[in-house]
Formats: structure tokens, C-alpha cells, sequence
């Protein structure tokens, strides 16, 4: 009995945890996010140029940035040469 009570009680801790604690900025988004290309809760599409709401289109993290795309098109260009994106996103010519 005392075995089941040791583990509900590191279970809850663990779940307070993830829930409140250290894992928290994960799950709820607060992580490092693409800051260069958002405007306001928008971001930049590096393929094509349009204006994406973060919570729509499709994500991709890449080099531990979220870069988000208007369309599966544009994410499988993307998929196929990232650095060709960034580098135009960046303002260098390749």
C-alpha cells in the first residue's frame, strides 16, 4: 500500500509539473516561436510572402524556429531547399 500511495503522490507532483512548472512554456506555446517574422499574431510565409495567423496554415521548425506556410506547396518548397528561403528572407542573394 505505502508503494501505490509513493507512486499517486510523485504521479500528481509529476502532472503539477509538466502542468505549472518547467514543462508549462511547451505546452502552452511560450517556447522560442519565429520572433523575426511575426506581426502581431501573424507571421511571414518565407516562400511566398503572405500573411499567416499563427494558428492556422502549416508549421515547420527548422534550426529551432517555427516558420509558418500558407499552403502544403509552400511547406514542400520550403522542405526542399530551407536555406534558399531564409537566406532571401534575410535580404542576401543567392
Amino acid at each position: 500500500m505505502d508503494g501505490l500511495l509513493s507512486l499517486l503522490v510523485f504521479a500528481g507532483l509529476f502532472y503539477l509539473m509538466m502542468r505549472f512548472g518547467c514543462g508549462a512554456h511547451m505546452v502552452h506555446g511560450h517556447g522560442k516561436h519565429g520572433e523575426h517574422d511575426e506581426v502581431g499574431n501573424k507571421a511571414i510565409d518565407p516562400v511566398c510572402g503572405v500573411e499567416v495567423a499563427t494558428n492556422e496554415g502549416y508549421g515547420r521548425m527548422y534550426e529551432d524556429t517555427l516558420y509558418r506556410f500558407c499552403s502544403r506547396d509552400c511547406l514542400d518548397k520550403f522542405d526542399a531547399d530551407p536555406g534558399h528561403y531564409l537566406s532571401h528572407e534575410k535580404g542576401e542573394v543567392s
